[in-house]
């Protein structure tokens, strides 16, 4: 009997473990290792501090649902593999075998900013939650889609001042723009260009030549890859995520796959994204069941055109695919029937 490993609660893993539920997969024993049971899906995070969800009703409760997949919940992290034993190290001493092992961990903010433990990170999102309900003057850093979405929905839950500094170029062109226009709408304080080089207690935040106070500091800033993988032995890129081929497999180590935020497609970069890794989910559950079963892997195929929906705060939404982008609230409710279907699913 094939012994396979689930490492990480993403998007993708969550897929798999659905269709799991739905279609057992005979001849394997499937460990699900994820430090926390329940976890908060993102993409309707902005829904919830915006007020328009209960916080149970944006949860997924992992356990559960590796239970329905006939999967072994493990409440701890993974801290290193052992690839030629075939071992993964846990966070609480103990180890775990495997033949096959998926990665669907995730990445981590950069906290590289000088005074960053002065800042609030956006993960995990429960914390962040309980972090928000004081304050009036709030910065974020980092100007992505999260912490546009974020500014915004905290503008919308009737913070007085919220301030988002951004780097670099938030989406392409004409997205870029639409975007800008719906924050400055909404009252937030956008300032593209400007990065926060440094936190001071109070927090005082220093960019460039200004300085301001604010009553917190969120950092929504870029991801870098969790530290572990890379330095277990597998192949990475550059920034040190896992280097993957169309099959989803690690090009040095062939049992072991990855997705989501933590992989690097060869020869076809991709954003790190929700929509992203739940194709990847797709793919991987037919890769890794073909491997359990000694079948031949099909190849994934990316979309350059994926779907982005960005929620503008109230129920209102940008939507973007390819060079197309509109908005309006047809949008949001758009957004919203896809998440809570999404929530559904994952249930059921």
């Amino acid at each position: 009997m094939k012994r396979l490993l689930l490492i990480g609660a993403g998007h993708a893993h969550a897929v798999v473990l659905r269709a799991l539920s739905k279609e057992p997969l005979l001849g394997a024993r499937i460990d699900f290792v994820a430090p926390h049971p329940v976890q908060l899906y993102s993409g309707m995070l902005p829904g919830v501090v915006a007020g328009h969800y209960a916080q149970v009703d944006a949860e997924i409760d992992f356990r559960a649902l590796a239970e329905r997949a006939y999967a072994e919940y493990v409440q701890a992290s993974v801290v290193g593999l052992d690839l030629e034993r075939r071992i993964a190290a846990l966070s609480d001493g103990h180890t775990l075998g495997y033949d096959l092992v998926s990665l669907n961990v995730g990445s981590q903010l950069d906290l590289s900013v000088p005074g960053a433990r002065h800042a609030r990170p956006a993960k995990p999102f429960e914390r962040l939650l309980g972090a928000l309900e004081g304050p009036r003057r709030i910065a974020l850093a980092g100007g992505g889609a999260a912490g546009a979405e974020l500014a915004m929905a905290l503008r919308y839950r009737g913070a007085e001042a919220v301030t988002l500094y951004s780097d670099r170029a938030m989406f392409e062109p004409p997205l870029a723009q639409r975007v800008e226009h719906v924050l400055r709408r909404a009252g937030v304080d956008f300032r593209p260009g400007m990065a926060i080089d440094a936190i001071d207690p109070g927090p005082l935040v220093h960019s460039g030549a200004s300085q301001q106070e604010f009553d917190l500091v969120v950092l929504t800033t870029g991801a870098r890859p969790l530290d572990w993988p890379a330095g277990s032995g597998l192949a990475a890129d550059e920034e040190g995520y896992v280097r993957v081929g169309r099959t989803l497999q690690s090009i040095s180590h062939p049992e072991v796959f990855a997705a989501g935020d933590c992989a690097a497609l060869e020869g076809a970069p991709e954003p790190k994204s929700g929509v992203v890794a739940v194709r990847h989910g797709a793919a991987l559950h037919r890769n890794l069941a073909a491997a359990v079963r000694g079948e031949p892997l099909a190849a994934y195929r990316p979309d350059p055109k994926a779907l982005a929906l960005i929620s503008c705060g109230t129920r209102y939404a940008i939507a973007a695919r390819g060079g197309w982008v509109a908005e309006g609230r047809w949008a949001w409710y758009w957004k919203d029937w896809i998440d809570r279907r999404w929530i559904k699913g994952l249930r059921a």
